[in-house]
């Protein structure tokens, strides 16, 4: 089974890489940094899928626990939860989907406690007779503060389970890993001529922490660590019109795997061609040889920022960033958009996304829709839902 595993890996990966490859003086291949539990990269709800997958900066809302959880403080509301519903490939099945639950809590004025659960599941699977149904969770708290009237910090913890329920096989199991979030916000208010414009910043490193594996500990994977860098800028048009632009950049912190290719130019020359990637094995004993398997989880991170085969060139290739712009009317109905972009030798997510928004007191309602603009996307053409609730809206309905 792990062969078979890491056969189709390689081939999937070999494909696109031998889609990518460009001749030249400096070839370069589709390549991608690797990881473990890729839904923990996903865009849970729709307002930052709407905007580009922007998220760091924006003004804090109750789905600010995956994008930067040190934003709570700053929440209007003392406390909200919010569910979120994103379709997977509906264009070729029914049954895969991502659900992400969050709340959060504010205690007194200055800090607040958060909690979500993330479910992907990746529907039903036929292998060898049996039928098996993977899927990925993670469920994590986040504690934030404020330490000014204008700055505030967060930590995290997630427990993650990676289940893809080859039970019946003896050389797999469901893995498990640990990780770590650290976050934070900066708000204030800044004078544009005559217009008070509210100008946020947002870092988030996230997932620092164990590896994963899925077959007893003999192989291991990173998990997704991600280091997030947004700004926002909200300009009030009149009293009941504002518009806000935000951007976020990213950076996978997780060491660049040495491809297939490099394993061929490495062991047979740069003009040799394998179409049948029949050397799969040979190139897995090479990986081990060369310590990529032994790198630990905070070794990759500061590893991550200068191993790219490529240089400096390809470091900067592996940078993935969104933009986005939210225009709000009376701050209950919204129009948003956004785009989003990543290299093509390092992934080639390149999507447009438009989105819109409605909220009341006691709840809203956001909806999201991709259009991919390079290689089929999962999600393109997907329209994607995240219903939130607020507790002092509840409240008042309530009488309370």
């Amino acid at each position: 089974m792990k062969k078979t595993l890491l056969l189709l890996s390689v081939i999937l990966l070999g494909a696109a890489s031998m889609n990518a490859q460009k001749t030249s003086d400096d070839v370069q291949t589709f390549n991608p940094v690797m990881t473990g539990v890729t839904s923990l990269t996903i865009a849970p709800d729709s307002r930052a899928g709407a905007m580009g997958d922007v998220g760091a900066a924006t003004d804090p809302d109750v789905n600010s626990q995956y994008w930067n959880p040190a934003k709570y403080p700053f929440a209007i509301s003392p406390a909200g939860f919010s569910l979120a519903y994103t379709p997977w490939l509906r264009q070729l099945v029914s049954d895969i989907d991502l659900a992400n639950l969050v709340g959060y809590y504010r205690i007194g004025d200055y800090q607040a406690i958060s909690a979500s659960l993330t479910y992907f599941s990746l529907g039903e699977v036929w292998v060898d007779d049996y039928t098996i149904k993977p899927y990925e969770m993670a469920v994590d708290f986040a504690y934030s503060r404020m330490l000014s009237e204008t700055f505030s910090a967060a930590v995290g913890l997630r427990y993650i389970i990676s289940d893809l329920n080859f039970n019946f096989d003896e050389d797999t199991s469901v893995g498990n890993a640990f990780a770590a979030d650290i976050a934070l916000f900066y708000t204030n208010y800044l004078m544009l001529g005559r217009r008070e414009c509210l100008f946020n910043l947002g870092l988030n490193a996230s997932n620092i922490g164990s590896k994963i594996s899925h077959d007893g500990g003999n192989t291991n994977q990173f998990i997704p660590t991600n280091l997030r860098l947004g700004a926002s800028f909200m300009v009030p048009i009149d009293e009941y019109n504002t518009i806000s632009f935000s951007a976020d950049v990213n950076k996978l912190m997780v060491p660049t795997k040495p491809s297939y290719r490099q394993f061929l130019d490495e062991e047979f020359g740069p003009e040799f061609e394998d179409d049948s990637y029949s050397y799969a094995s040979e190139y897995q004993s090479w990986l081990d040889a060369s310590g990529y398997n032994d790198i630990s989880p905070i070794s990759g991170i500061f590893k991550s920022f200068a191993d790219a085969p490529g240089g400096f060139k390809e470091e900067l290739q592996e940078i993935y960033w969104g933009v986005g712009v939210e225009y709000a009317y009376n701050n209950q109905f919204f129009l948003r958009g956004g785009y989003h972009y990543e290299n093509e030798f390092k992934g080639n997510r390149k999507y447009f996304t438009l989105g819109t928004g409605f909220k009341m007191s006691v709840f809203s309602l956001d909806a999201a829709y991709l259009i991919s603009m390079a290689q089929s996307n999962p999600l393109d053409q997907t329209l994607r839902f995240t219903l939130s609730f607020d507790m002092d809206g509840i409240r008042e309905i309530m009488g309370r």
